[in-house]
């Protein structure tokens, strides 16, 4: 549960008594349209640490989590009978609907040939050329989370660079990938804070530059020391940055200058399209993660590697001592994620999906964006495809700290519970809305009269 810190007078433009008001009724409305998750959650979920299954639920804004009966398209039904349309879609998981009718038939199909086996079966015959047409780089592995993709894919350019040191952006996110637990304090390298049981300084083996800055990049490549550089092409777990003209031709340059790889983790840009943003705009990455959706909402991901990234690696192998990599977990690379991930490259990542989800997204920006006009609120809207994210500062952002800055956590807890009372779920981190294929433009609608009433309210 957040809390107000009344030391602030004004919070994104809005007085900090508005937005603890706010706060409040909205909190009680919550309250009153769920009984019956009351009785069940509100004080926890009986048997799990923390009252929840997974320590992040307790970061939603909401009074306590919204225990959900069913999931189907872009819409969510709670045990009370409340109805959402769901902009949220799972953080990026169920970026394409819930249960898309593809993966729900190999869901099903796979079910009765049996779940995991460590050996491929014949749908691992169409996914590898899949990815190399998808994504073009040649070779491919899969894993079951992002953060064990990333984790892998650093190991790989370590070994076949004889480096130590990676490189990462300040307010990255590549999920709990121990070096890009760092950030920039006053210009200098520190532990994120908060890390759990962390006795390690891990700007030993990490650079943290900012985002979009061509010459800290060019200074923190200059020792040769850089194994690889981790980059999103766009800072999407805070406030949404995109990069300025240039950076990623840059990024390019400098990195091959210095041979240091480069990882591009599409994790959630991969709502810019098809390929990602990786192949709209012709980035030539050295190493490609990719989580969450790939496999429609079952848990998998996929890395891949270039040629010379992938000729380098097998002679590193051939030569180093035998043993146990390091990479690598049981459940990976198993049949359902094979029957799922080939459904959701053929019938669900489609150009006509992404076109459709594109125009919607872009019909959001403007709604949005009008609001906050209409209203004169100190705030924007970013975009980068399917992925909309209103940021309660002006803008546009050009790097981590900017973003950090601009991040308003009691004022976006207050307008999270506000719009699910409209009916509305956005992700509960910060202020990302997805458009997926089974997106409506009356749910679109529906979310920018929400946000309009919210913003309204806030601003009388």
């Amino acid at each position: 549960m957040h809390s107000i810190d009344n030391s602030k007078t004004s919070i994104g433009g809005i007085s900090a008594d508005r937005v603890a008001e706010l706060r409040d009724t909205e909190g009680e409305v919550f309250r009153k349209a769920r009984p019956k998750s009351a009785a069940k959650v509100g004080n926890g979920l009986p048997g799990f640490f923390g009252g929840v299954p997974m320590h992040w639920m307790k970061d939603w804004p909401t009074p306590f989590p919204i225990l959900v009966e069913s999931a189907k398209g872009a819409g969510i039904t709670d045990i009370d009978g409340n109805k959402l349309d769901d902009f949220c879609l799972g953080d990026t998981g169920s970026m394409f609907g819930h249960s898309p009718p593809p993966v729900a038939r190999a869901i099903r199909r796979q079910a009765g040939r049996g779940l995991t086996y460590m050996l491929p079966s014949e749908d691992a015959l169409a996914i590898g050329p899949l990815l190399q047409e998808r994504f073009g780089l040649p070779f491919w592995q899969i894993a079951t989370t992002a953060t064990d993709a990333n984790r892998f894919a650093l190991r790989v350019a370590r070994a076949v660079t004889g480096r130590e040191k990676i490189l990462v952006f300040n307010g990255c996110y590549h999920g709990s990938v121990d070096e890009t637990m760092v950030r920039l304090v006053d210009g200098k390298p520190v532990n994120r804070p908060g890390l759990a049981g962390e006795f390690r300084d891990l700007t030993r083996t990490a650079k943290v530059i900012e985002f979009n800055d061509v010459t800290a990049l060019e200074a923190a490549l200059k020792d040769r020391d850089v194994a690889c550089v981790i980059a999103e092409p766009v800072l999407t777990n805070s406030c949404m940055v995109l990069a300025d003209a240039g950076y990623h031709d840059a990024l390019r340059r400098l990195t091959r200058a210095a041979g240091t790889l480069l990882l591009i983790d599409e994790t959630h840009t991969i709502s810019t399209g098809p390929g990602g943003y990786t192949r709209k705009y012709g980035l030539d990455p050295d190493l490609f993660v990719l989580g969450k959706p790939i496999a429609g909402g079952v848990p998998a991901s996929v890395w891949g590697m270039s040629d010379d990234v992938a000729t380098r690696y097998a002679d590193y192998n051939r030569t180093k001592e035998p043993g146990y990599s390091g990479m690598g977990t049981t459940l990976s690379a198993n049949p359902l994620q094979f029957a799922t991930m080939r459904a959701t490259l053929e019938e669900v990542m489609t150009e006509e999906n992404y076109a459709r989800m594109d125009k919607l997204a872009q019909r959001l920006d403007v709604g949005l964006s009008a609001a906050i006009e209409r209203h004169r609120l100190p705030w924007h809207v970013a975009r980068v495809g399917a992925r909309v994210e209103f940021i309660c500062a002006p803008g546009p952002l050009r790097n981590g700290a900017e973003a950090e800055s601009a991040h308003a956590p009691e004022l976006e807890a207050a307008i999270h519970v506000a719009l699910v009372n409209r009916g509305v779920l956005i992700a509960p981190f910060h202020n990302m809305m997805l458009i997926s294929p089974a997106t409506s433009a009356a749910q679109v609608d529906r979310l920018i009269a929400a946000f309009g009433a919210v913003a309204a309210k806030l601003a009388a």
